[in-house]
């Protein structure tokens, strides 16, 4: 899923990478092996991807220690992680040389943000994902691209806040493209997740959908493979409609709740 989001996402040599609730690295990892297989890179282009490509941010002190080692293991030998709670900055203190070029993502969901962690922000809510969002559309230059992991009641909760977030996102930025991923892609977590594509600068007109259907039950000896991802990748380029696939003008959708289920 990771490989899919980046081919989709398509980073180029030159652009910042950023990832607010890294992990252990994996969406930076992978990106640095989709950038280092580009053809003709030089000496300039190898020293760019080690020193000023990658970016992240990680709460947890062990998840911080695997990221630096992941990212060390995978050649970039001074990673750009930073141990911080990436929810306790204030929104409003992110200035334009913060800005990322690319955000990719798969944040923590269903958590309970404390009152003072909320006020740093202006959607208030208790929901980590939701806060999290605000963050990365935040952190986007602008006509920077995203792709983020987020559970599917994102599309249709009727609380306040998801409406505004919905609201917020289709205003400022366009959101292209939606991949509705199959329950257990993701182990353990017990929920079922979309991947938001989308782009800062310009509002939605039309978004893409695309229900990923392996034919098969998620679990841990039959995880996603990168051949499940590979029609969702080449129809995604086109916007082309198929028996997985569909397009909704934006217009149509319902303003008093901007439900996109």
């Amino acid at each position: 899923l990771i490989r899919a989001m980046i081919r989709v996402v398509d980073p180029q040599i030159g652009e910042r990478i950023y990832d607010g609730a890294c992990g252990s690295a994996g969406f930076l990892c992978e990106a640095h092996d989709y950038l280092i297989a580009k053809p003709n890179l030089g000496t300039t282009d190898l020293s760019i991807l080690q020193e000023r490509t990658f970016y992240g941010k990680e709460k947890k002190s062990l998840a911080y220690v695997i990221a630096i080692m992941n990212m060390i293991l995978h050649g970039i030998e001074a990673p750009n992680i930073v141990h911080t709670n990436t929810l306790a900055e204030n929104l409003s203190d992110i200035q334009d040389k913060d800005r990322m070029d690319v955000i990719l993502a798969n944040p923590p969901f269903g958590g309970k943000e404390r009152t003072e962690v909320q006020q740093n922000f202006p959607i208030r809510t208790g929901e980590t994902a939701f806060l999290f969002l605000q963050h990365f559309i935040k952190m986007l230059k602008a006509g920077g691209r995203a792709a983020i992991v987020i559970k599917n009641t994102f599309l249709s909760n009727s609380d306040n806040a998801s409406v505004s977030l919905r609201k917020l996102l289709l205003e400022s930025c366009n959101l292209h493209t939606i991949l509705d991923c199959p329950g257990g892609t993701f182990q353990g977590a017990g929920v079922k997740t979309v991947v938001l594509f989308f782009e800062k600068g310009a509002p939605t007109r039309k978004i893409w959908y695309y229900q990923l259907d392996p034919g098969r039950n998620m679990g841990k000896t039959n995880p996603l493979n990168d051949a499940d991802l590979a029609e969702f990748v080449e129809l995604q380029k086109t916007y082309a409609d198929s028996d997985k696939s569909w397009t909704v003008d934006v217009e149509n959708v319902d303003k008093t709740s901007y439900d996109l289920s």
